[in-house]
């Protein structure tokens, strides 16, 4: 685990000083708490589960790691939620693969347990306690606005690899309509994909455009995804310039079909901000990638957990927003005029994952 990132977590004050210091909650019983994360293979979750583990320990809690088999098992997430309540958890750390997990939540927070959602809100915001999250919308807007700068009124042809095409997931739809509402596009209803007009105009600080909407395909945010999502979005459109993807794996799964296609130099950006996908904007496999910040999220919410627990006060939403906002920069190594964001050295010293 990188120090940048503890530091940046311990920059964090979000949470009050616990009632009592020892490791135990009221009444003498050990604290223990369950991680629940999409999946185990994704190198965000991966990260996610490391953190939670160290600040457990860090705590001197309990933890309790499970998953998903892949994004979208709802089923294996309630199992693990049924599981937390056997054991008497005094809290779970979720990241929701779909609202068919909420009845288990509901299940779980009438059971006693705290429920913070990581890295996802719940539809809607209230089925947990609280969520730690980067603002989805605004990470996906930034590098829609870096796109339609870069661009500067040449005509956009957009491929739109999303997470799925059968359950509406939050983290899914803030993502995209992010993106397109950075280029200036009306994504008309923000909690649906691919409502919004195939063409018409975006606008942007570097000049306006014209857009065509090749494809809205669902990668289940993997790399094997990202390819068989790009490559039918090329059977429908070869002309595609400009690759939005909803993380950096399905990034290199679309890159793959990209280069096997021979397609010249199109625009393709991402959201993470992993070592790996760090590098693939050093590289310039990935042109810009708005990068989040799952170590804090996992930090945060075991923190909270024991606080909560040993009576502690319980942490509070950002102001404005309906969950608590961990932060997101954009990483690029080639700034657009009026888009903030941080070069690819700094983005390497904030990364997460293995490098």
């Amino acid at each position: 685990m990188r120090r940048a990132l503890i530091a940046l977590a311990a920059t964090l004050t979000v949470l009050p000083a616990a009632a009592c210091g020892d490791d135990q909650a009221a009444g003498g019983k050990d604290i223990s708490v369950a991680l629940i994360t999409k999946n185990s293979t994704n190198p965000f979750f991966v990260t996610m589960q490391d953190g939670a583990k160290q600040a457990a320990a860090t705590e001197g809690i309990k933890i309790t790691i499970a998953a998903g088999k892949a994004d979208g098992d709802e089923a294996g997430q309630v199992q693990a939620i049924e599981d937390a309540i056997a054991r008497g958890d005094a809290g779970i750390l979720i990241t929701p693969n779909g609202p068919g997990v909420n009845p288990a939540i509901k299940k779980a927070r009438d059971a006693g347990l705290y429920v913070i959602a990581l890295d996802t809100p719940p539809d809607p915001a209230n089925t947990v306690d609280i969520t730690f999250a980067t603002d989805n919308f605004k990470a996906g807007e930034l590098i829609g606005k870096w796109t339609a700068t870069t661009l500067a009124g040449k005509p956009a042809v957009i491929a739109l690899l999303d997470l799925f095409n059968d359950k509406i997931v939050s983290v899914d739809y803030n993502r995209d309509q992010g993106f397109l509402a950075g280029m200036g596009i009306d994504a008309k209803d923000k909690k649906r994909n691919g409502d919004e007009a195939k063409t018409g105009s975006y606008t942007s600080a570097g000049g306006n455009g014209t857009y065509t909407i090749a494809c809205n395909e669902p990668t289940n945010g993997a790399e094997d995804g990202g390819r068989t999502a790009m490559e039918r979005c090329l059977t429908k459109n070869p002309g595609i310039n400009v690759v939005y993807t909803i993380n950096e794996p399905a990034a290199v799964g679309a890159q793959k079909a990209l280069k096997a296609a021979n397609v010249p130099s199109p625009i393709v950006v991402s959201i993470d901000g992993g070592c790996d996908g760090v590098q693939q904007v050093k590289d310039g496999l990935i042109n810009a990638t708005s990068q989040q910040y799952p170590l804090k999220m996992a930090e945060l919410g075991v923190k909270a957990i024991k606080q909560i627990a040993t009576g502690g006060q319980k942490p509070q939403v950002t102001s404005g927003l309906d969950f608590y906002d961990t932060g997101v920069a954009l990483v690029t190594g080639k700034p657009a005029a009026g888009v903030e964001s941080i070069d690819v050295a700094k983005g390497t010293e904030l990364c997460w994952g293995k490098k």
